[in-house]
């Protein structure tokens, strides 16, 4: 069964191949891979067609793999698919002050009376890692450099490890260069990671 032409107008692009990087169509069909490493949330493989699945097999060395056929989804199933649920806004704590009339002295500080601070500002607190998203990190070739230098295997888990700690490292020097009243994130922006 002949495969339905790629489409030129992004907007009807659903996903794009992870081989050719062409658009897969909203309802096409494209094909994923049988391994389940391939498919795993983070890492998502799709493509086009059996030939660009073919491409992946010699970096990704499967031992038997195949490719299974699949279905895009619609528009209107994808936009639901992203929405979700509409999220519940979270409660926020509020402060109840009583109404000052007249001033009050001092509390003197033996008089027993228990005496509260408020912080009004805090220091910033580190960012915390952002997980979510696609893998940041050549998996084939993290793999043979842990092999290559230390002879060791590497397990699929540490590329969602490794891309959620680059997702924050980014976010951080990114603030670096908003703070620098730029728009591009420079190399001098990532000047923390030599002072650890």
């Amino acid at each position: 069964m002949a495969s339905p032409p790629r489409p030129t107008d992004e907007a009807n692009a659903w996903k794009r191949c992870s081989t050719c990087r062409g658009p897969i169509a909203f309802g096409a069909t494209y094909y994923v891979c049988s391994v389940s490493t391939c498919n795993r949330k983070r890492t998502a493989y799709r493509f086009c067609s059996v030939e660009c699945w073919e491409e992946h097999l010699p970096l990704m060395r499967h031992r038997e793999a195949w490719a299974v056929e699949e279905k895009a989804p619609s528009r209107d199933a994808w936009a639901q698919q992203v929405e979700g649920p509409a999220p519940v806004p979270a409660k926020r704590p509020t402060l109840e002050l009583a109404p000052v009339t007249e001033a009050v002295p001092a509390p003197v500080r033996d008089s027993g009376v228990p005496r509260r601070r408020i912080r009004v500002g805090s220091a910033p607190q580190p960012a915390a890692p952002e997980p979510g998203g696609d893998v940041l990190v050549v998996v084939s070739r993290l793999k043979s450099l842990v092999k290559d230098r230390w002879g060791m295997n590497t397990s699929d888990a540490v590329m969602d490890v490794l891309s959620d700690h680059i997702r924050s490292l980014c976010r951080r020097a990114a603030d670096n260069a908003r703070a620098d009243g730029r728009k591009t994130v420079m190399d001098r922006d990532f000047e923390f990671l030599r002072r650890r």
